[in-house]
């Protein structure tokens, strides 16, 4: 066992190093779509909302020149299908990539390429799937009742290490108080920053956050840690093979960057239903009519189906802050 493999760390840190550290999970060539299918994965449905969508943003902004910032980029598929989904439509799309990994190769080369997001961008900034890669760490009540950190090394031994304090203390007991012995949290302040750091580039427009995610209501007992890997769930081991995730605390990231309005919080499903992805079969009359119309239809129903099912994809949150154009940067 090296001096690497045993040193005990937060889970913060040893995510900061296995996902984005030297060798990290999300800078290997074959991107998150490698091991793990998202929204915009499953279907060009959903990158035909969030055009629409931009569309939306962009006459409320009364202009045809909008920006689409991508946030947690992958390898740009969702910048594709968003600048192929809108050609023709009269919009002027200048599009940035936001992602730690390098350029993909044969990117449209109108994408801006850049490890953050530009500066008073007007139009819709989208963050799908990044808040929750964004490293936290955990926090576990032991056996006096007493919030400790939990360390961990590198081959996923856990123990319990110094009491929680400052601001990360103040942020779970606001939102996501521990009382029982063994319970279990991951302290999501880091993603509150980030969001709000997010919101706060924009000049104008929306900014959506999209995540499994849950509210202070509902939050699981012993934390929502875990590994991707494949395709698989896997123990959550920080050696740099695999995807370390936890679900969002969405209802604390609507907080810190509400300013006290323009903020929805809604089910992908609701979302998606709004912007005319219903999963709704088309009629069988049309079997007869158009038999190759009526298999893209299906088709398509099944897509949509899958983006908006109950105990999927379609309980993902969506997380909407408007920001006027006198609110901006």
């Amino acid at each position: 066992m090296t001096d690497e493999t045993r040193r005990w760390q937060g889970w913060r840190e040893a995510t900061e190093r296995a996902l984005y550290g030297p060798g990290g999970f999300f800078l290997r060539p074959e991107g998150p779509a490698g091991h793990f299918r998202t929204s915009v994965h499953a279907s060009p449905l959903f990158a035909g909302a969030v055009a629409r969508l931009l569309g939306e943003v962009a006459e409320e902004l009364g202009t045809d020149r909008v920006d689409f910032v991508d946030v947690g980029a992958g390898r740009g598929e969702l910048l594709a299908g968003v600048l192929a989904a809108t050609a023709g439509s009269g919009l002027s799309v200048r599009a940035y990539g936001v992602e730690r990994a390098a350029r993909p190769d044969g990117l449209d080369p109108r994408v801006v390429w850049t490890d953050r997001p530009p500066r008073g961008a007007r139009g819709l900034l989208f963050a799908n799937e990044w808040l929750d890669d964004v490293p936290v760490d955990v926090a576990e009540a032991d056996a006096a009742g007493t919030v400790r950190y939990v360390e961990v090394r590198a081959d996923g031994a856990e123990r319990l290490g110094g009491p929680v304090s400052g601001a990360d203390a103040e942020w779970l007991e606001r939102w996501w108080p521990l009382r029982e012995p063994g319970t279990r949290a991951e302290i999501g302040r880091p993603r509150d920053e980030a969001w709000a750091s997010a919101v706060a580039s924009l000049a104008a427009g929306r900014a959506v956050a999209v995540d499994y995610a849950h509210v202070r209501g509902s939050r699981p007992p012993f934390g929502s840690l875990t590994g991707f890997r494949a395709g698989r769930e896997v123990p959550p081991v920080p050696d740099g093979s695999r995807d370390l995730t936890s679900h969002v605390a969405l209802d604390a990231c609507a907080a810190v960057s509400s300013g006290g309005a323009g903020v929805e919080l809604v089910t992908q499903r609701e979302a998606l239903r709004w912007l005319g992805v219903t999963g709704e079969r088309p009629p069988l009359a049309l079997a007869s009519t158009d038999p190759a119309g009526y298999v893209r239809a299906l088709s398509s129903a099944g897509e949509a189906a899958e983006l908006t099912a109950r105990g999927g994809l379609g309980d993902f949150l969506w997380l909407t802050r408007r920001v006027p154009p006198e609110e901006g940067p």
